[in-house]
C-alpha cells in the first residue's frame, strides 16, 4: 500500500513547498536528452514522503525536476486529471507515486490514462510506486504498462515505511506515547523511504531497468511492539504499541475525519496486509543500489536520538 489518505504509507501531502523546474547539465535523467539538455522529470505527489525526496535526488543529479502538486509551480493533482496532460508535456520521464493507493477504487481508472497521457507526450521512462503484495495494485500497474505504449516502465512494489513513524498520522501517536495500529503481533520488514527514494532516482537515471519489477524491504521483519520498543530507546522515552482490531481501528480513522467507507476500507486493506504473508524480505535495495538497506534501529537512532524524556 502506498499512498493511503491517512498518510501511512504516503503521499501527497498539505505542506506544498512550490519547488521545481530547475537543474545543471551533469547526467541527464532518462539517459539524458537529444540535444544535450538535462533531462525534464516530472514528480508526482512531489510534496509527499517519497516525492520530495525523489525531487531533491534528482535535482542533485543534473535532472530539471518539475515538481507535480496541488499549488505548485507545477500544479498536478490526481483527483483533477485535467492537470496530468500539461505536467507531462515536454517531460522524459516521471515518478508515479498515485493518491490515494495503487489499489484504491479507481486506481486502475487513473493509470490507463496516465499512461496514455505519457505516451501521447512522448515520455520515455516511468517509474511507478506500487504496495508489495497487495493483488489489486498488480492489476493497477498493469493497467498503466498496458496504457503507456512506447515508454519504458519500472515498478517499484515497497514494504510500510520507517517514517510513517516519524512523519504523517503514526507520528502523532508516537509523540504521545503509543502506537496504535490494526498489527497484532506480526512483523513487516519496515523500508526507508531515503533507501527508496534512492532506487526510484536509479530507475529513472540509469538503463537497466525498464520492465523490471524491485520490491523493497529493510533487511530483517519487526513487529510493531518491537518498533515502539526501538522508538523509545532511541528518543529517551516512553513508546508503547497499542494493537487494536479492525472495526476499532476504522472507528478511529472515522474519528479523525476519514470518511465512514474510506475509513472502512483502510482498516480492511492494513488488515490484509498484515496477516504475515509480506513478513519476509527481499535484496531489492541492494540489487540496485549495491549495498544493504539501513535497518529500523538506525533509522530510529537517526530520527530521536538526544530527544529529552
Amino acid at each position: 500500500m502506498t499512498n493511503q489518505t491517512n498518510d501511512t504509507r504516503n503521499e501527497q501531502g498539505t505542506n506544498e513547498r512550490g519547488t521545481n523546474e530547475r537543474g545543471t547539465n551533469e547526467r541527464g535523467t532518462a539517459g539524458g536528452s537529444a540535444d544535450g539538455r538535462s533531462a525534464v522529470v516530472l514528480v508526482t505527489s512531489a510534496t509527499g514522503k517519497t516525492g520530495r525526496r525523489v525531487a531533491e535526488r534528482l535535482t542533485a543529479r543534473g535532472a530539471t525536476v518539475r515538481a507535480g502538486s496541488r499549488s505548485g509551480a507545477t500544479p498536478f493533482d490526481w483527483e483533477a486529471p485535467e492537470t496530468w496532460g500539461p505536467a507531462l508535456r515536454g517531460a522524459d520521464a516521471a515518478y508515479v507515486a498515485y493518491y490515494p493507493d495503487l489499489a484504491a477504487p479507481g486506481g486502475v481508472e487513473a493509470m490507463e490514462t496516465f499512461g496514455r497521457l505519457a505516451s501521447e507526450h512522448g515520455v520515455r521512462r516511468l517509474t511507478v510506486l506500487s504496495g508489495r503484495g497487495e493483488p489489486e495494485a498488480v492489476v493497477a500497474e498493469e493497467a498503466l504498462r498496458a496504457a503507456a505504449v512506447g515508454v519504458e516502465l519500472t515498478v517499484v512494489r515497497a514494504a510500510f515505511f520507517a517514517q510513517n513513524f516519524s512523519e504523517g498520522l503514526l507520528a502523532e501517536g508516537v509523540a504521545e506515547g503509543v502506537v496504535v495500529f490494526p498489527a497484532g503481533d506480526t512483523a513487516e520488514p519496515f523500508i526507508d523511504v531515503d533507501d527508496l527514494a534512492d532506487v526510484v532516482v536509479e530507475t529513472l537515471t540509469a538503463d537497466g531497468h525498464a520492465g523490471r519489477v524491485h520490491e523493497l524491504t529493510g533487511p530483517r521483519p519487526i513487529g510493531f511492539a518491537e518498533v515502539a520498543a526501538e522508538i523509545a530507546r532511541a528518543s529517551g522515552r516512553a513508546v508503547v504499541y497499542q494493537p487494536v482490531s479492525r472495526s476499532e481501528y476504522a472507528g478511529m480513522l472515522t474519528g479523525f475525519g476519514l470518511p465512514s467507507p474510506e475509513a472502512d476500507w483502510l482498516a480492511a486493506l492494513f488488515a490484509t496486509l498484515l496477516d504475515g504473508h509480506n513478513a519476509s524480505v527481499t535484496d531489492g535495495v541492494k540489487r540496485v543500489l549495491g549495498r544493504e538497506p539501513r535497518s529500523f534501529g538506525a533509522f530510529a537512532d537517526a530520527t530521536w536520538a538526544g530527544e529529552d524524556a
